[in-house]
């Protein structure tokens, strides 16, 4: 089975930093497009950044361009999610998932295949 498992969220302050791990397991990590999305209350689920199976490109919402980083250790098997300049905003639930083929845009969760089951980011101000 595909597994994927987020940690890393918390409750930080506006302005820290958090780093989420999405560990991956059970199919071929380098196969699969990775993306990062969130899920405040009351709203739809967001997609926030992706990275490409083949060539390590990346992508992101302008809502954490130049906040946010994405990246994958492949021999590790994780894919990581630098959050620097957190807002009370960005306060949600976290969310990694894999993809087997983008057809469409890489921020839309109906691309997506497999999820992790969530962590929390809280942001105070």
């Amino acid at each position: 089975d595909v597994q994927l498992q987020a940690s890393g969220g918390g409750l930080v302050q506006a302005g820290g930093s958090l780093r989420l791990a999405c560990a991956v397991s059970g199919y071929s990590f380098d196969d699969y497009h990775i993306g990062w999305f969130r899920q405040a209350p009351g709203k739809a689920r967001e997609g926030l950044a992706s990275i490409s199976s083949t060539d390590d490109s990346t992508y992101y919402q302008d809502s954490v361009k130049g906040r946010f980083t994405i990246s994958r250790d492949n021999a590790k098997r994780f894919v990581y999610l630098q959050m620097n300049g957190l807002k009370p905003e960005d306060t949600a639930v976290y969310y990694c998932a894999s993809s087997n083929g983008i057809t469409s845009s890489v921020y839309a969760p109906t691309m997506y295949n497999h999820w992790g089951q969530g962590t929390q980011v809280t942001v105070s101000s």
